[in-house]
């Protein structure tokens, strides 16, 4: 049986001209960190991509940690297809419909 990590990992995508962002947020977990840290490189080794790529730490909620992934001036809007690389990577088979 394949491991899905949409349970432990939420995926909001954002897409506007010419921009287009991937939000990855989860419970702060220093393995689920480096989790996700090593899948961006091996996205980024297959693909030849380089996102802009930060960590966001609530402030308000110890339990809510992000890693947001950008795109900016995406004429072409490959970022798109750097989204879907890593959502597998990471065995996530859906984003969250609240944006």
């Amino acid at each position: 049986m394949a491991v899905d990590n949409c349970s432990r990992i939420k995926a909001h995508m954002r897409m506007e001209e010419r921009y287009e962002t991937l939000s990855l947020v989860f419970e702060n977990d220093e393995n689920l960190t480096n989790e996700i840290f090593i899948a961006i490189d091996i996205v980024k080794e297959k693909t030849g991509m380089t996102p802009f790529i930060f960590e966001k730490i609530s402030k308000d909620r110890e339990d809510l940690h992000a890693v947001v992934i950008e795109f900016h001036d995406d004429i072409h809007r490959v970022g798109g297809g750097f989204f879907t690389e890593l959502l597998k990577e990471l065995k996530i088979d859906k984003c969250e419909k609240d944006i």
